[in-house]
């Protein structure tokens, strides 16, 4: 093996080190200042809880096969395109709240790209059954790959890296869905004064520091693959 080939894993760990530390420190913010900005926000009553906003934002858009109902947990609030669920935690589904309200006509703005078959939704789906097997297996399989790797055989080194290109797609494609579920979110509130004029703003700060979360997730991903991605170079050479 030629000096390169030991610069570039020397040289790529750094990297891995460097791009995971700043994930997890990152990850630590952005989650500060989301439950920072939400427990400010769930103390500016509104005069409709989250299960009413999303009923209502339902009804505005003319759908009429997708129900809402309250799921156990924290944060445990999403739509799910099977079942046609809007599923909004405890807290959100009976208060009425700025924060509330953000968070129900965000996973509202799921179930309207649903209906309107946008297309990063989709693709997004689509991509679930797989990502949700590799990512089981994807960490395992990169490790042992790793090990064959220094010995010459690249193959297992190879499959954990498409696999994991996988994932990262995924989290790359989240984005604009997030995205756009709390444009959408935000333009019916506004229609809709269900916050009134005073509190679009705190609506929209709210979901924008939900949606930092998956940026700083899928900027994390990138990077991780990126290191893979030098390894297995390295490894061929």
């Amino acid at each position: 093996m030629n000096d390169l080939a030991l610069a570039v894993p020397l040289n790529g760990n750094l990297l891995y080190l460097l791009i995971t530390g700043g994930a997890m420190l990152a990850s630590w913010w952005v989650g500060s200042m989301l439950k920072r900005r939400f427990a400010e926000y769930s103390q500016r009553p509104i005069r409709m809880t989250g299960a009413q906003v999303a009923e209502m934002m339902l009804r505005d858009h003319g759908i009429q096969d997708v129900r809402v109902i309250s799921t156990p947990g924290q944060l445990t609030d999403h739509y799910n395109p099977l079942h046609k669920t809007v599923n909004l935690s405890e807290v959100v589904y009976h208060q009425a709240n700025v924060a509330a309200a953000a968070v129900a006509a965000h996973e509202c703005g799921h179930a309207v790209q649903h209906a309107h078959a946008y297309g990063a939704l989709k693709l997004r789906s689509a991509l679930v059954p797989v990502v949700n097997i590799s990512s089981r297996f994807v960490q395992y399989i990169l490790i042992f790959g790793l090990i064959l790797a220094a010995s010459g055989n690249i193959v297992v080194l190879f499959i954990g890296v498409v696999l994991f290109a996988l994932t990262t797609l995924f989290s790359v494609i989240t984005l604009p869905v997030e995205f756009d579920a709390s444009r959408r979110a935000l333009a019916w509130l506004d229609q809709s004064q269900a916050l009134g004029g005073l509190d679009h703003d705190k609506a929209k700060n709210a979901l924008f520091w939900a949606a930092m979360t998956y940026t700083v997730a899928a900027i994390a991903s990138i990077g991780q693959l990126l290191y893979y991605v030098m390894r297995l170079t390295a490894a061929r050479r």
